[in-house]
Formats: C-alpha cells, sequence, structure tokens
C-alpha cells in the first residue's frame, strides 16, 4: 500500500524551531514539504526519525549535495544544529573535505593541516581530472615525506570523534599511518573494497594527523577524497555536507566513486541543491536538466532503494549582478516533474525566498552576498532553518498522523 504523506500549510500551530528574526519578504506560509502521491520513502524516513528520538535507533545520516551553496557548509550545518536541538542526540559525525589543502573555502566547523604539497581535482571546470569521490573533489600528493590531518573547530556541533575513516587510494608505492606524536592508541582496519582505512581510537579526540612516506616511485599519486569523524559511543546525527564550488546537476554524475563512497556513510535522507550553476548558463535547457537529475537520483537510489530524497527548487539568482535570471522558473518545474517521477519529496526554497527577483531584498537585509547569487552566513543560517521548520513540521504533523 503507497503512503500519502501530508503537506503542512499552517504552520504556525504547530511546534517548531525559532527563527531569530522575521522577513517581509519570506513567505513563510509556503514553507513545507511536497510529497507526490507516493511518499513511501519520506515516511519510512519519519519513522526512522521517530525511533531515534525515543532512543531506539542509534544513527540518522543527511548527505547534502550541491555547488557553493554546500561547500561553505552554514546552510547544511544550520539544518543539522535544529535537528540537534529537536532531538538531543548525545554524538555526531561529519564527513569532511580537507578544502584548505586544496586551496579553497571550507565549512566553519572543521580544518585540514598538512605541511606537503597538494595538487586538487574537482568535478567542474579546469580542475577536472579523475578519480573522483562522493564530494566531487580529491587532493593528491607525491611528495616523499609529509603529515596530514583533520580537526574540529570550536563551531563543531560536537567536540570530539573517536573513530576516523580516511578515503583515498591504495597505492603500493605509499604508506600511512597515525602519526606517533600523537600518542594515540587505535585500531586500524584496512577496507580496500570500500575505499577506506578505519581507526578506533580508544579516547575521543577533536583532532588527529597521519605520516605519509613514499617508498618508491613505480606508482605515483596517494590521492585523498576526505574524512569520516564519528563519534559512536552514544546515538548520533551525521552529516555529510558534499559541496563543489561550480557544480552542475551533472557533475556529481562524473565522480568515478560517488555511489560507492556514499554507500558507506549509508545516508537515511539524501537533499539535493543543484542548479544555480546550470541556470547561470546560457545554454541551459530544462530536459536535459531534467535527465541529469534522473541519472543523480538511480545512482543514488542503487546505493539505497528506500532512501529518502528532498530536492531544493534553484535559489533565486542575476547573471553577472545585472540581469534576473528567468531561467530558475523553469528549473523550478523541473524538480516538480522528477518528484512524480521517482517519488520524491520537494522543498520550494524559490518561493519560499520570494521568488523572481526577490534576491535584491535578501542583498538588502544583509542576508545575501552583493554578487546576487550567494548568501552570506546569516542568510544561510536563515535558509538552514526555513528548510528544518519544513521538514520537522512535516514529521511531526504526519507521525502524530499516523498514531491516531
Amino acid at each position: 500500500m503507497k503512503n500519502s504523506l501530508l503537506i503542512i500549510t499552517l504552520f504556525v500551530f504547530l511546534v517548531l524551531p525559532v527563527l531569530s528574526q522575521q522577513y517581509s519578504f519570506i513567505e513563510y506560509d509556503l514553507n513545507r514539504i511536497s510529497f507526490s502521491p507516493d511518499s513511501t520513502s519520506f515516511m519510512k524516513f519519519y519513522q526512522k526519525l521517530d525511533s531515534f528520538e525515543q532512543k531506539k535507533r542509534k544513527q540518522i545520516t543527511i548527505a547534502h549535495i550541491g555547488g557553493s551553496h554546500v561547500q561553505g557548509g552554514t546552510w547544511s550545518n544550520a539544518f543539522i544544529a535544529d535537528l540537534q536541538n529537536e532531538f538531543k542526540p548525545a554524538g555526531g559525525g561529519y564527513f569532511i573535505f580537507p578544502y584548505k589543502l586544496a586551496k579553497t573555502n571550507s565549512p566553519h566547523y572543521e580544518t585540514s593541516f598538512s605541511n606537503g604539497s597538494w595538487k586538487k581535482c574537482r568535478c567542474v571546470g579546469k580542475d577536472f581530472c579523475l578519480p573522483l569521490g562522493m564530494s566531487g573533489m580529491s587532493i593528491t600528493s607525491n611528495d616523499s615525506a609529509n603529515y596530514f590531518g583533520v580537526a574540529l573547530t570550536r563551531r563543531s556541533l560536537f567536540k570530539g570523534f573517536n573513530s576516523v575513516k580516511v578515503y583515498h587510494n591504495f597505492n603500493p608505492s605509499f604508506e600511512f599511518t597515525l602519526s606517533p606524536k600523537s600518542n594515540l592508541q587505535a585500531v586500524r582496519i584496512d577496507k580496500k573494497d570500500e575505499g577506506y582505512t578505519q581507526f578506533d581510537i580508544e579516547m575521543p579526540v577533536d583532532s588527529i594527523s597521519f605520516e605519509l612516506l613514499r617508498k618508491d616511485t613505480l606508482q605515483k599519486d596517494f590521492i585523498l577524497y576526505g574524512f569520516s569523524v564519528e563519534s559512536n559511543l552514544a546515538n548520533s546525527l551525521y552529516l555529510a555536507a558534499l559541496g563543489a564550488n561550480g557544480a552542475t546537476s551533472e557533475s556529481f554524475l562524473k565522480c568515478t566513486y560517488f555511489s560507492q563512497q556514499l554507500k558507506t556513510i549509508a545516508p537515511d535522507l539524501v537533499i539535493l541543491s543543484l542548479g544555480v550553476n546550470d541556470t547561470q548558463s546560457k545554454d541551459f535547457g530544462k530536459n536535459e536538466y531534467i535527465e541529469h537529475y534522473d541519472s543523480l537520483i538511480m545512482k543514488i537510489k542503487e546505493v539505497n532503494p528506500d532512501v529518502a530524497i528532498l530536492l531544493t527548487t534553484t535559489t533565486d539568482n542575476f547573471i553577472r549582478r545585472r540581469t534576473p535570471n528567468k531561467r530558475t522558473i523553469p528549473a523550478k518545474e523541473a524538480m516538480f516533474e522528477l518528484m512524480n517521477k521517482h517519488n520524491v519529496a520537494v522543498w520550494d526554497l524559490y518561493s519560499v525566498m520570494g521568488g523572481y527577483k526577490s534576491m535584491l531584498k535578501w542583498v538588502k537585509s544583509g542576508l545575501a552576498a552583493k554578487d546576487r547569487v550567494h548568501f552570506s552566513p546569516k542568510g544561510y543560517t536563515v535558509v538552514g532553518n526555513l528548510m528544518s521548520t519544513a521538514v520537522l513540521n512535516s514529521y511531526r504533523y504526519n507521525i502524530k498522523n499516523k498514531k491516531q
């Protein structure tokens, strides 16, 4: 029997995250999740959330895939922060790409470090090269010896981890080990078929470093795809913010190990926020856009056929700061066509933020950048709060309705 979830229209009567400030141009009454007639996958996700809330389920994993909106991390982290406030888990986890080593911007909750030389590869533009993983990026090194590592910052939602997975190629010409300077006791497990090495640490830490040694020159390139840091001592919320500046709906289809790595984190919910870079192109076509999303959704469902998928409509934006982008309108239409085609859900951020030319009001209020494409940190926080409100309202209403 197909499950049909209810769409919330009068959100003000429900328990929801407290938004720090109300803005007249935001369409709060449109802030809801839309579903196709068959919403089985989302009902299963809500049941998982219900079990998680009752402490019967240990972990909820959420992957957020996109371009620069996601790479910055603030949108995704604000969303997870609201879920943490709602469910109050004891622990947490992040998938972390070492953006700093790739010499690009990174989320405020993590940092990476190394004394070596690294070259970046991305799924877009002149930096494109293979192979790539689920983050749409990788970095490579051929140094004879260096160290590298990752750390949580003071702005991380959780303060320590006791397990870390290092996603890398298993190149026999290189050897990496836990840095002896750290004085950590850890159990190492090499999972070559899954593409990572796992270190289970005796006591929780907020940073970890490794030593890399090139043993010979027979095969070049030690490739690093990222880290998964996890606190698995208690129930936890896990976030994989998989963002690559400039990514389009086609970009992640080029990533060789996208499905393999996504499977290792086993997401319960995947949020797809791609489209700004598509609509910035004069060659944008709605049908091709849908085809790319078709392929990406199928890749995700191959990892887990029951995964809940949430599509976010493309944000309003301007072309070269001057021209209002009308291509966002067919891009929004495409999301609802995909919703019915694949039985996924849609959060209509385009309408919630005010629709066509609304970016001007976000800029004027300090919620968006002067480029009229990106949001400010405060704006991304507002977007994350709005998304969590929509998801949690839908969850509360539908779970309550099913229990009656």
